[in-house]
């Protein structure tokens, strides 16, 4: 269920070859990276990368170019972030698009996961906002909808934004809480909730809360 992140603007391409290494030995599903990264060998791990992230204020022809270059240099997932404003304005058409824009030029066969920043939607409109961004984001061609990018200021994962997004969304579309997880409390409250993914920078410690069975 883990997908192994780094994301720091500061990472190096050492930084990125050490996350991948702690990946396999964590035997994780995912490892995140920037797009910059690819490619990169990540052996057995799924190799996934972010489009227009952190702020989701690109023109969305740039996240399909970003999307679609990062698939050629051997991404098979990507997490792209929407224009949180527009769906802070109700302008879910628009969420609709930027999505659909991004599916079209990955093809159906990538794992696509939209990250809608579900805390600054939950404290600038409410849970209406994340369950309607949601499912547009379903039906535009999403795989999974994920809580947050863990940059915005607002906050990162929580149990009642998944619990809202995986009421909004179909069954086959999967739930990923991303942003602040820190401790296998919070991880298994969240997956509790629905979440099918998780996006952790602390996958070690996370793990380690867990029974080994």
């Amino acid at each position: 269920m883990v997908d192994h992140t780094l994301l720091a603007p500061e990472a190096t391409r050492d930084d990125a070859l050490a996350c991948v290494a702690e990946a396999v030995d964590l035997g994780v599903y995912a490892v995140c990276l920037s797009p910059s990264m690819l490619p990169i060998d990540t052996g057995a791990v799924t190799p996934c990368v972010v489009a227009g992230f952190p702020s989701g204020k690109h023109h969305s022809l740039v996240k399909a170019s970003e999307a679609r270059l990062a698939v050629d240099s051997g991404a098979r997932e990507i997490d792209m972030v929407i224009d949180v404003g527009a769906a802070v304005a109700g302008l879910y058409d628009e969420v609709f698009a930027d999505v659909l824009t991004v599916r079209e030029a990955i093809g159906a066969d990538v794992v696509l996961k939209v990250i809608i920043e579900s805390a600054a939607l939950l404290a600038a409109v409410g849970p209406e906002a994340v369950a309607e961004t949601s499912r547009r984001a379903a039906q535009a061609g999403a795989s999974l909808v994920k809580t947050s990018t863990g940059f915005h200021p607002a906050g990162g994962a929580s149990v009642q934004a998944v619990e809202v997004m995986r009421a909004a969304v179909p069954a086959s579309v999967g739930i990923k809480a991303s942003g602040g997880i820190r401790t296998a409390e919070a991880a298994a409250d969240l997956v509790a909730a629905g979440a099918t993914r998780l996006g952790l920078s602390r996958s070690r410690d996370v793990l380690a809360g867990f029974p080994d069975d």
